[in-house]
């Protein structure tokens, strides 16, 4: 028999219980410190590869697509709460290694097979036309994440198994981080950071290493306490989220049309 609902709901809002599980600490794994050494490299990889050597993976469904600007909000909304929400959802030691060789195998198998050996750019308009705050979060995105380093997409393979590791947690929570990891997919072509090979072949890489690192993880070893707190806590990093993106609307609002600068 579960719990009768009100006691569920008042485990669910129990801000107590909450600041408990966010400020319990677990073992670092060697494969974070790894994973985090490697970040900077996507910005350096393209730095000494001639600038020459570039591939456009496109397809005739990434042409007819068009730019819509608004989209960069939904991906730098989502993929900041994909970044966010496994930190603090995923607890359990030996989940957590897991969740980062995951990471690891994703970014090491993107870094040596494809970035050094199949350089990509995504083309971008030189001239990003009209005004808005989608079209400000467009040319910040722009401005923060160089064209290079496309296939196979790292946000879309990073989203997935982000959304992969808490469903080990928590299913309904899975389910729901898996239709936002779908939609910063979406936002990638929509906003011309990637293509559609990108897309699949970075789903594909997530598959592979939820496979390898992350479906043997057995769901029953996940204590009834982090069960029940997640949905909660996922509030709470969406709130979060919700507050960076509203500070950047202040940053809009207040700063206007600011000029960002960006590759090709």
């Amino acid at each position: 028999m579960g719990e009768p609902p009100d006691k569920l709901t008042h485990i669910w809002f129990d801000w107590g219980m909450i600041r408990r599980s966010l400020v319990r600490p677990y073992r670092v794994p060697v494969s974070m410190v790894f994973f985090l050494a490697l970040v900077p490299f996507y910005v350096l990889i393209p730095e000494f590869l001639p600038p020459e050597v570039r591939y456009s993976p496109a397809l005739e469904l990434d042409r007819a697509l068009p730019l819509l600007p608004s989209w960069a909000l939904v991906y730098g909304a989502l993929y900041l709460f994909l970044i966010l929400l496994p930190i603090f959802v995923v607890r359990h030691d030996e989940l957590v290694r897991r969740m980062f060789n995951a990471y690891l195998l994703t970014w090491i198998t993107a870094y040596l097979f494809f970035f050094v050996l199949y350089p990509t750019v995504a083309p971008r308009p030189e001239i990003i036309t009209g005004e808005g705050f989608g079209t400000w979060g467009l040319r910040a995105l722009y401005s923060a994440d160089p064209p290079y380093n496309c296939f196979p997409s790292l946000h879309v393979a990073h989203s997935f198994v982000s959304a992969l590791a808490c469903s080990r947690v928590h299913r309904g929570l899975g389910v729901v981080a898996t239709i936002f990891a779908t939609l910063v997919a979406v936002s990638t072509l929509l906003t011309k950071q990637h293509f559609m090979l990108d897309l699949i072949a970075g789903i594909f890489l997530a598959t592979v290493a939820y496979a390898i690192f992350l479906r043997s993880y057995p769901y029953d070893r996940i204590s009834k306490f982090d069960r029940r707190i997640a949905p909660a806590i996922a509030m709470c990093v969406g709130a979060l989220v919700a507050a960076v993106l509203a500070i950047s609307w202040l940053a809009y609002i207040w700063g206007g049309e600011t000029q960002f600068t960006f590759g090709p």
